[in-house]
């Protein structure tokens, strides 16, 4: 079923990743929902900012999260998704697609026509706010990661069952590599060796060795599998199954499941949890995972792989995730309200939810 997530990335990205989200996952938000007009900005970001990609408002929104305010609004092109900052800190990179959104259930033959030029990865320079280049990404991009080096981005192609590789000083796609239907969600091992994909369509996270570019892994997890996470040293791997309400976790050595961790019903969701988008916090020690329809985010205790606790009440359909530096805060991204939480991550209570407007998607976080 195509419905899209957002999707998580590695720590120093500062990302909810990428990461996030089902394939074409979008809900009207509804109407009375209101964009503020953002306040002028400074040329350059002052103190740590939240990005936000807007997949329905084809914008990427700037949050102070001092102030909790909308500081800017930066056009980028047709549905923003995945959204990462880059390894130095001077640009965010965001994923474009012309593809028309489908929630679940749509008949895609009634669609309207895609719109391939507008397919791409769009680049914001952070010291003028402004989008200042588009590079090839191969067909319908939702999320990415990058690579140790910073120099290869490996993209997922949710409708061509491909991992786009896109060399970024030349700024052309080096190869193209077949893997599980409907891929989503995509992370780098933190020894950079292997980028791994969460297919959707086939149930199952394929690894693929970042030099070779060879399929070197196929680790099978709970039905539509979302994002991918990995603890500090890079030995875990844990992956959210929306539908299972699970997250499988797996040993990166042998690419064998260790166990499942099934994520239960918080007193306050009104559905089961529907584990999406990950972010492991700075010192490695708990991952945040988002729960979508449940209005909630779940803790994992890293060490002890089991779950930890939630934080209930955080928003509607929370998707994209982001934390800041200091481990302090939580921030997500709430496509159907239009909104982003503030979460304070001692209290596990909302501290603020800053109106937005759009479809909020991704989540990602400037140190500075």
């Amino acid at each position: 079923m195509r419905m899209t997530f957002l999707r998580a990335s590695v720590w120093p990205l500062l990302l909810l990743g990428a990461s996030t989200a089902g394939c074409n996952r979008s809900e009207t938000p509804p109407a009375t929902t209101q964009t503020p007009t953002p306040a002028p900005a400074p040329a350059a970001p002052a103190g740590p900012r939240v990005y936000v990609s807007d997949e329905t408002g084809s914008r990427v929104i700037v949050i102070d999260p001092a102030t909790r305010q909308v500081v800017r609004s930066i056009d980028v092109g047709k549905r923003p998704r995945g959204i990462a900052v880059s390894l130095d800190g001077k640009q965010i990179y965001v994923a474009l697609s012309g593809s028309p959104i489908a929630g679940p259930g749509v008949d895609e033959s009634k669609l309207p026509p895609a719109d391939r030029a507008a397919d791409g990865i769009g680049v914001i320079d952070l010291a003028s706010g402004t989008l200042v280049r588009k590079y090839q990404s191969g067909q319908d991009p939702e999320t990415f990661a990058l690579s140790r080096d910073g120099r290869t981005m490996f993209i997922s192609n949710e409708e061509t069952a491909e991992l786009s590789v896109l060399d970024l000083e030349a700024g052309t796609i080096k190869t193209r590599v077949k893997i599980g239907e409907e891929p989503e969600g995509v992370t780098v091992r933190p020894d950079g060796q292997v980028v791994y994909v969460t297919c959707e369509g086939t149930n199952e996270v394929v690894g693929v060795d970042v030099n070779s570019h060879k399929v070197v892994a196929h680790v099978p997890t709970g039905p539509r599998p979302r994002s991918i996470a990995f603890d500090r040293q890079g030995r875990t791997g844990f992956v959210t199954a929306e539908n299972a309400a699970s997250i499988t976790v797996f040993d990166t050595a042998t690419h064998k499941v260790i166990k499942t961790l099934q994520i239960p019903k918080g007193a306050t969701s009104p559905t089961p949890a529907r584990p999406m988008g990950q972010v492991l916090s700075p010192d490695g020690a708990q991952l945040f995972v988002s729960l979508g329809r449940a209005k909630s985010v779940a803790i994992i205790d890293v060490a002890a792989r089991t779950v930890a606790g939630s934080i209930e009440e955080v928003g509607t359909r929370p998707w994209g995730i982001g934390i800041s530096a200091d481990g302090r805060q939580l921030y997500t991204a709430n496509g159907p309200s239009g909104d982003v939480s503030i979460i304070d991550v001692a209290s596990r209570k909302v501290e603020s939810r800053v109106a937005v407007g759009g479809s909020p998607w991704g989540i990602a976080v400037t140190r500075q």
